[in-house]
Order: structure tokens, then C-alpha cells, then sequence
């Protein structure tokens, strides 16, 4: 039917085929501009409208473009202060894997089992010079840590995940490597995230975790790489027991 005069022709919505490239260009154009620029984690981005022009964009392209990366880690928004180059964490991957936990319970016993194998190929692989590169001051640390699970006695809960988690941390320090501590500590969250609910995640062994870790002190103490191994492979023994026994029960 023909409109009649002064009639408001109906919004017909842009296809979101065509939508697609023009977010993901702009999405493009911004970590193009970071590299170019060799910008660093809290390093400022230029002005909304700069970056419109910069990139021949609207401003709706590119607020939704910065929705994305921010989303990513890739960039920061400080309310009333700009936007920033982000921390470039792996918080999209740790989401991701949680998720997908979460939402397929029963195939996902086989990626939990995975992420165990990974965190302990970091730790066993590098063995020789994670023993040979810890200093006396961090061996101390990690001793301190082993005696704050010990004195937290048989409560468990969150303050012994976080003691956990910070000594598996430390442990990693030494390497100097970026990616394989933040991938470890990634993984520990997800594990963390997901292992409760597939009734993985228990306390019932603490004191035996406790006695691993101190083994594992006392190997890199006694500058034992074979010993930590040795160490590592029986801490994490356990674990792969307890999702093996969760996943057969489902």
C-alpha cells in the first residue's frame, strides 16, 4: 500500500550482515592503532571523536567497538578520565572455558582433566630451572604460604583456594614468562569456577595438600629437581582421582 502524504516511512533495520564488517573493521582499526603506536597496558587512546575521524567511523561504530574490547581486556574505559590500553589478561578466555563448564557438565569432566595436565606440564616441564631460579627470599615466601594453609587448620574454604593459588603463582615467578603465568593462574580460575559444580573441588584431603606443598618447598630448597617432580606429580595425583571418581559418577 502506497504511504499517503506526511506518512513516516517505517525504519527498515541495516541487515546485520552488512553490520558485521563495518563493527569488526572499526573493532580493526583500533588494535591496528595500538600496535602501530606500540602502546602498553594504561597507555591513553585517543578521544572518542579523534577516533572517529581517525577511522572514518560514526560514533555508535566505534562506542560499540570499544564495548568489544573492553569486553577483551584489550582496552579500558575510566569514566571521566578516557579510555586505556588494557591489562591484555586472558579474562575473555577464563569466562569462555567457565561457561562452557558450567553449561555441559557431562563432556566437560574431559577439559577440567585438561586443565589439570596443562598447569602441571608448566610446573613439571620446567622443573631444572624453576629449581635453580627460585632465590632464597621467594623460597621463604613459599614456605610462608605452606605454614598460612597449615595454620588455617581443617576450614578450608576460600582462604586456602587464594593460598593455593598464590603459591602455584609464586612458584611459576621465576620464569619470567607472561604467558605461561598468566595461562596457569587463567586455568586455576576456571578450575576454581567449575570444578564445585561437577563435584570435583573438595577439602577432604587438605592435610595431605598440605604435606604435597611442603615437599615441594623442601625440594626446591634442596635444589631436587627430580624430588620436585616427584613432588608435583603426587600433588596432582589426587586431583585427576577426584575428577575420574566425580565423572564416573554422573
Amino acid at each position: 500500500m502506497a504511504l499517503g502524504q506526511g506518512a513516516v516511512r517505517p525504519v527498515v533495520p541495516e541487515p546485520k550482515a552488512a553490520r558485521q564488517p563495518l563493527r569488526q573493521e572499526v573493532v580493526d582499526g583500533i588494535k591496528a592503532y595500538i600496535l602501530r603506536n606500540k602502546l602498553r597496558p594504561g597507555d591513553p587512546l585517543p578521544t572518542e571523536p579523534a577516533l572517529c575521524e581517525a577511522l572514518g567511523a560514526s560514533r555508535s561504530s566505534v562506542r560499540e567497538a570499544i564495548r568489544i574490547l573492553t569486553a577483551l581486556d584489550i582496552v579500558e574505559v575510566r569514566h571521566g578520565h578516557g579510555t586505556y590500553v588494557g591489562r591484555l589478561s586472558l579474562s575473555a578466555l577464563v569466562e569462555s572455558l567457565a561457561f562452557r563448564g558450567l553449561l555441559s557438565p557431562d563432556d566437560d569432566f574431559q577439559v577440567l582433566s585438561d586443565l589439570v595436565e596443562v598447569r602441571e606440564l608448566f610446573e613439571r616441564g620446567m622443573a631444572d630451572r624453576l629449581v635453580a631460579s627460585l632465590g632464597e627470599d621467594q623460597i621463604e615466601r613459599l614456605q610462608g604460604l605452606v605454614d598460612e594453609m597449615r595454620a588455617g587448620g581443617s576450614g578450608g574454604g576460600d582462604g586456602f583456594v587464594e593460598t593455593d593459588r598464590a603459591f602455584h603463582t609464586l612458584l611459576l615467578a621465576p620464569l619470567g614468562n607472561d604467558l605461561i603465568g598468566q595461562l596457569s593462574t587463567a586455568f586455576w580460575d576456571v578450575y576454581v569456577i567449575v570444578a564445585p559444580h561437577l563435584d570435583v573441588f573438595t577439602y577432604e584431603h587438605e592435610a595431605a595438600t598440605i604435606a604435597d606443598h611442603q615437599r615441594i618447598v623442601d625440594a626446591v630448597r634442596d635444589r631436587d629437581p627430580a624430588e620436585f617432580a616427584a613432588a608435583l606429580a603426587d600433588h596432582y595425583a589426587p586431583v585427576r582421582r577426584r575428577i575420574a571418581e566425580a565423572r564416573a559418577r554422573r
